[in-house]
């Protein structure tokens, strides 16, 4: 006879999300002061929707996509080559709502002017969490959009930014970004794809090894017009068409599908290029240049995912804690992990305070309303941003699956694909340590360190009387900051500091608009507490001097 454990009928309640809009009141605070009156008033029920279908639909959608992954058969039973790439349902109904929310078209169709971008990556803000990750197809058709605004010719208007830009699911067409190669990686100018004119375009040969828009309708691509005994081409930029009219790929062989980490809904393949027919955009060896416009657009894209993933943490992790009892009460009356949700708070909503503020920026600046300094601040910033926010992602989708115990670390709860999908993060367009040197080479060539001091003062000058305190410890940190790469006597020890300095400036960035929200939001004890600790925690000048006393300087 065996005796067996009575459970006492005790089963953990599952936290439920409710309306992501609606219950985000920082988001709306944040609305409330920078989005034009007259206008929040129109967005709002947009929003509110959107709100309510990211923890339903949405959110069913994204779990068949990643319980379903995509497959790649090669060939048909005849031994015919197909390639053909198969993904679930739930992907494809994806990409459906985010053509019906316009999550491309707002930024184009411009109707809140220079507010349009701003709008439009809050509902992107919304959508990232449910979306399996769709958001980086999504990223690259708003870049190849923008790219296409500013150097395309009509004929890619008529035949491809028009379908970019639909609402239409029907007619919605999305592009890729096919740039990485195995002699380069992030060092596009190793490329090894080689463009041969034929007729008025051209055919394309090479391999590309990370592909993540394979599904898409078209391309952006690198290549040489040149063959010569050197790894040092001169790049021009190509668009192709992924398949002919008949539905077959356009001298494309799909090799595999690559075994990943994370992002696993994502199919991402590695290409064969075999004679693929191509059209050059804009003049010929300028294609780096050309591209950065779309790197521009797909960095924010990753920022807006990355705080989008800090603030699902948050909103889980707060909800168990009003479920879960441990030592007799419920563990958010416990105050160590209270003060781990208020840190886990004040990362989003700083973290969404600074990728909403480049959303801000671009919107000047597709409107051409940017002034120079706001010009200046979207270059450096961008890659800044980019990869302080994917790093804190990172960090705080770990802290989420802690908060959880032994139920973050079970896969069928879907706590433990978050923070696999935000490792990506950190590597899509370009590494930490890759745009920390991109952040140094604008300063070199475009002299951006000097606008980011206008911005420092501008905000400095404008902060509340009521602030006084805190404006002063932010001017001496970053004056503190311009002295250190001030006295840096050569280039490679700068180039060893890029990254402590690429993090230093992104969390007096904060501090900074912190300053600004708090114009209008002094009234709340929270925003301002969160200030404070920003200043006592987060901006740390020794910081600075992390490489020198590792070694390496």
């Amino acid at each position: 006879m065996s005796t067996h454990t009575k459970y006492f009928g005790f089963t953990q309640s599952i936290p439920k999300l409710t309306n992501e809009f609606t219950a985000d009141i920082f988001l709306q605070d944040y609305l409330k002061t920078y989005f034009p009156t007259d206008k929040l008033q129109e967005i709002i029920p947009d929003l509110e929707n959107l709100g309510k279908r990211t923890t339903g639909e949405l959110l069913e959608w994204a779990k068949d996509a990643q319980e379903n992954e995509p497959t790649l058969t090669q060939f048909n039973a005849w031994g015919k080559r197909i390639d053909e790439i198969k993904v679930a349902q739930g992907w494809k109904n994806l990409e459906k709502a985010a053509a019906e929310e316009g999550l491309v078209a707002i930024g184009y169709e411009r109707k809140y002017g220079e507010f349009s971008r701003l709008y439009q990556f809050i509902k992107l803000y919304l959508y990232t969490p449910s979306s399996a990750i769709f958001t980086c197809p999504l990223a690259m058709t708003d870049g190849a959009a923008r790219l296409i605004e500013v150097y395309g010719d009509d004929w890619l208007k008529e035949n491809a930014y028009q379908y970019l830009i639909s609402r239409n699911p029907t007619t919605f067409k999305t592009s890729g970004q096919w740039m990485t190669e195995r002699s380069g990686g992030s060092d596009v100018s190793r490329s090894m794809t080689f463009a041969t004119p034929n007729g008025d375009d051209y055919v394309l040969h090479g391999h590309k090894w990370f592909t993540s828009a394979i599904t898409a309708d078209m391309a952006f691509t690198l290549a040489s017009t040149e063959h010569a005994d050197t790894d040092r081409l001169p790049l021009s930029l190509f668009y192709l068409p992924i398949r002919h009219q008949d539905g077959s790929l356009n001298g494309i062989e799909v090799e595999a599908l690559k075994d990943k980490l994370g992002t696993r809904a994502l199919p991402t393949a590695q290409l064969l290029l075999t004679g693929t027919k191509a059209k050059m955009v804009g003049e010929k060896g300028k294609g780096v240049r050309l591209i950065s416009t779309l790197f521009n657009i797909t960095r924010i894209y990753n920022t807006i995912s990355a705080v989008s993933y800090i603030r699902r943490a948050y909103a889980l992790s707060k909800e168990y804690s009003k479920q879960r009892v441990a030592f007799g009460k419920k563990i958010e009356n416990h105050l160590l992990h209270k003060k781990s949700l208020r840190e886990l708070e004040m990362a989003y909503q700083s973290n969404t305070m600074f990728g909403l503020f480049l959303a801000q920026l671009l919107g000047k600046e597709d409107c051409n309303k940017a002034t120079d300094t706001e010009k200046i601040l979207l270059r450096i910033l961008t890659p800044v941003a980019k990869l302080y926010t994917a790093k804190q992602s990172i960090k705080y989708a770990s802290e989420h699956i802690e908060m959880f115990g032994g139920l973050g670390y079970l896969e069928d709860t879907g706590i433990p694909v978050m923070l696999r999908d935000t490792q990506t993060l950190s590597i899509w367009e370009g590494t930490t340590n890759v745009l920390s040197l991109d952040m140094l080479r604008s300063m070199e060539k475009e002299n951006t360190l000097e606008g980011f001091k206008v911005f420092v003062d501008e905000y400095l000058i404008n902060a509340p009387q009521e602030l006084t305190e805190q404006k002063e410890i932010i001017e001496r940190k970053t004056n503190a900051l311009f002295s250190f790469i001030k006295n840096i006597k050569n280039k490679e020890t700068l180039e060893a500091s890029s990254r402590d300095i690429a993090f230093y400036i992104a969390e007096a960035t904060i501090a900074l608009l912190w300053l600004d929200f708090l114009k209008t939001n002094l009234n709340n004890s929270n925003y301002l507490n969160t200030l404070n600790y920003w200043l006592q925690y987060k901006m740390n000048e020794n910081s600075f001097y992390t490489a020198e006393t590792l070694g390496i300087i």
